[in-house]
């Protein structure tokens, strides 16, 4: 039975003596005893814990009760990692902004009505987070209870575009042609739903710092599907506009995508006090083109984690050599934990990044 500790007047972003804040303060670029640790999707589907879980509920039940979400978030404390990202996920807001979903055995996120015209995105409403969202909040808010300081709470939401091609595409996509096929067409319809989604995106990650998060995430994982250029014609402003105003909150602000080599530098400029890498691009490259003003978080291929040991830890020891030593890594995947990833590996890397990082 999961146990709530402290008060729900209590300010969420009271820091506790005790509190792991390596994390926080690599965000910061400030010095650290050793490189913290966390991992994408650190809570889910590779844990027996979480697979007990969802025998009983399915995904959105555990994601709309706060009590079994708090459990899920929490799990991942047993590896020793140094922060906890809050268990959701990134379509949640679309279904109070009108657009249904549901989660297909077998076929993950399936879109009831995808957008084909206008008039679809016309309708989609743009919602205070307290309204159809919070459920999320008052997990936050239980979570950092739980917490009780031992160490930060990350929020997150899902990025403009990648939103966009869920609601475009119906679900997952290979090509993403339908989603292009709007933004080439009718810019000023792609423009509107955009809008309407930043909008959303944005009064969503502020509640989530005012319920107590201790940092934020911004996940555009299929944005590497767009060139440079289109990018910063069709994303960058509204990205712009999100992290701009979300990083005057005052809390690290992690800007995340997959296959963004070539987006680097247009990801840098529309914001982040953290800037993701994912596992195709060396950390010493990624980092020297984002600007060592940043911290930035990264980058294991995730498949490595179903290698020997050995085998795993001697590339845990290249990111780090890349990495240099130099303030502001967060040691992480260059995308989330796949499942019947092994629990052991995972926490052999934790192990292994803090040992070998010691100061």
């Amino acid at each position: 039975m999961l146990s709530l500790f402290g008060s729900p007047e209590r300010d969420a972003h009271r820091i506790t003596t005790s509190m792991n804040d390596r994390f926080l303060r690599a965000c910061r670029r400030e010095p650290v005893d050793c490189t913290p640790v966390w991992f994408m999707r650190q809570a889910g589907r590779y844990m027996p814990e979480y697979r007990e879980l969802r025998a009983k509920y399915t995904l959105l039940e555990i994601c709309k009760k706060p009590e079994l979400a708090t459990q899920v978030t929490l799990q991942p404390l047993r590896l020793g990692v140094d922060a906890c990202i809050l268990f959701a996920d990134i379509l949640l807001p679309l279904e109070p902004m009108g657009a249904s979903f549901e989660f297909a055995k077998g076929e993950g996120p399936v879109i009831h009505q995808p957008i084909e015209n206008r008039s679809q995105i016309e309708k989609l409403r743009v919602i205070e987070p307290h309204e159809g969202l919070g459920y999320v909040l008052d997990a936050i808010a239980m979570c950092k209870r739980e917490l009780n300081g031992r160490v930060p709470l990350i929020g997150f939401a899902g990025a403009p575009f990648t939103l966009a091609s869920y609601l475009i595409e119906g679900g997952k996509s290979a090509h993403f042609a339908k989603t292009k096929r709007l933004m080439y067409s009718d810019p000023e319809a792609w423009h509107l739903l955009m809008s309407k989604l930043s909008d959303v995106v944005r009064l969503y990650l502020h509640a989530q710092i005012k319920a107590g998060a201790d940092a934020v995430q911004l996940f555009d994982s299929w944005v590497g599907q767009l060139s440079a250029a289109d990018y910063c014609e069709y994303v960058q402003p509204h990205v712009r506009g999100i992290l701009q105003d979300v990083m005057k909150a005052g809390v690290p602000v992690i800007h995340f995508g997959t296959g963004t080599y070539s987006l680097l530098e247009p990801m840098r400029d529309a914001g982040g006090t953290v800037i993701g890498l994912d596992w195709r691009t060396p950390i010493e490259d990624g980092w020297r083109r984002v600007g060592y003003d940043r911290a930035v978080q990264g980058n294991l291929d995730p498949t490595l984690l179903f290698a020997p040991q050995p085998v795993l830890l001697k590339h845990v020891d290249r990111v780090l050599a890349e990495a240099g030593g130099r303030a502001g890594h967060i040691f992480n995947l260059g995308h989330g934990i796949l499942p019947e990833t092994p629990v052991e590996n995972v926490q052999a890397v934790v192990e292994h990044v803090h040992k070998m990082s010691a100061r």
